[in-house]
């Protein structure tokens, strides 16, 4: 049983190493490719906000997928088969995320995990044991979200670039724009993150006797940030406004023409992108890392009690270090080429157009969940990035790379689901 478990755990971290080369470009690619973070200073946020999202919010979305997904009271009568379809989703999804980031293309782990549990129950109880509307679900959302994603970018840039980037008084016109660019970044990311974040200090409010709703203390702590973050943009943008603005309109005859980054304005867009970023990295850990590690805690579980977990499970803590330790090692040795691809091979990014591809993705996401449909960051900020292009020149955007990631779209779920049956066959004729 240890051995086992230790070689179930290796497996997981590896599909967590893969997730993170792949995934956490979505939270750092168009911050790097506007040149707003450099590609190390992308990776240690990025790190740091994965690591701490995976330990300290990864346990639900981790046990949903290791009690919701496949229908675990099928596998009652027969634990073992549970536990090697498990093992085979894991080797599935690590190979297929790790052949996808060596050629650099952007892909959707949960794809990736949907398809091999399908391929895998597809071989253990028929064709009836997949959930088919799922897999409807999943196609419609492909289809859907980076045209939505694409969508709101082009209408977020679109009014910044009208109202500010070619306007005669870029900075001015920045200083009337931060209050509400301050509140739609607190916004939007405030939706997905804060009230996760501040859920201990609501629980401990409600101890001691407070009757309080449970948005309340989120709404507060987004609008006090709100307030701090536009406060002090107005301040470095006074500090350095003038001079910049000066400069910048001594040096180019087009107001709207891509600015250097000493532009105190993309300099600031720099700022609140990075920001979006950090949000995204951590929204992205609590999330994603279910996808790696909730094979291993199913089967943990089983290992421990001898029975498929049906009603849900307690994540041991080690387990979520584990696949955050993978998530940070992964986008460190090996995402440079998924982040060249979304920040710098689709279009030439700056932190103004970078600003509103992050908040196009995390709008799109925050709408995708409250409708209940499964959707993919890769695939919503693809589509962001795309939507920038359509309105600064359709003629910047390079199709050869986004034939290759639309490519790569359409084939994850099939290839993985064929890869967890093929081998989920291989271990039955030799272990069964």
């Amino acid at each position: 049983m240890l051995i086992t478990q230790v070689a179930v755990a290796l497996l997981a971290f590896y599909v967590a190493w893969n997730l993170g080369a792949n995934d956490v470009a979505n939270a750092m690619g168009t911050s790097v490719g506007s040149k707003a973070v450099t590609l190390k200073q992308a990776l240690i946020i990025a790190g740091v906000l994965e690591f701490t999202g995976a330990v300290l919010f990864g346990h639900q979305v981790t046990e949903t997928l290791a009690t919701k997904i496949a229908n675990p009271a099928l596998f009652a009568a027969t634990p073992q088969i549970f536990v090697v379809g498990m093992v085979t989703v894991l080797i599935s999804c690590g190979v297929w995320l790790q052949i996808a980031t060596s050629r650099g293309l952007p892909v959707s782990s949960s794809h990736a995990v949907v398809g091999a549990i399908a391929g895998f129950s597809w071989v253990a109880l028929g064709v009836d044991a997949i959930d088919w509307s799922s897999i409807g679900l999943i196609t419609i959302g492909w289809i859907l979200t980076p045209l939505i994603s694409g969508a709101i970018a082009a209408l977020f840039y679109s009014q910044i670039k009208h109202w500010i980037l070619d306007q005669p008084n870029q900075v001015v016109q920045l200083q009337e724009w931060i209050p509400w660019l301050s509140t739609l970044l607190l916004g939007v990311f405030g939706v997905i993150v804060l009230p996760s974040l501040t859920e201990p200090l609501t629980n401990f409010v409600i101890e001691l006797g407070f009757t309080i709703p449970a948005y309340d203390i989120p709404l507060l702590t987004g609008a006090v940030a709100a307030v701090g973050l536009t406060i002090i943009s107005w301040r470095q943008l006074g500090d350095k406004g003038t001079t910049g603005q000066t400069e910048e309109s001594t040096q180019s005859p087009m107001p709207h023409a891509p600015c250097p980054m000493p532009n105190p304005v993309e300099r600031l867009f720099g700022r609140f992108q990075l920001l979006s970023a950090c949000f995204v990295a951590f929204a992205h850990g609590s999330n994603d890392v279910g996808n790696a590690i909730a094979p291993l805690a199913a089967i943990v579980y089983i290992n421990r009690t001898g029975s498929v977990p049906i009603d849900g499970i307690t994540i041991p803590i080690w387990i979520l270090i584990l696949g955050g330790a993978g998530i940070v090692g992964g986008l460190a040795v090996w995402g440079k080429k998924v982040i060249a691809t979304i920040g710098e091979n689709i279009i030439s990014l700056e932190p103004s157009s970078g600003f509103c591809a992050e908040l196009a993705t995390a709008t799109t996401i925050l709408i995708a969940s409250r409708l209940g449909l499964p959707v993919s960051t890769s695939h919503a900020l693809v589509g962001g990035v795309v939507g920038i292009g359509l309105v600064q020149n359709i003629k910047s955007i390079k199709f050869q790379t986004l034939k290759g990631i639309a490519a790569a779209w359409l084939i994850t779920i099939p290839v993985s689901a064929i890869l967890s049956a093929a081998i989920f066959s291989i271990a039955r004729i030799l272990f069964f």
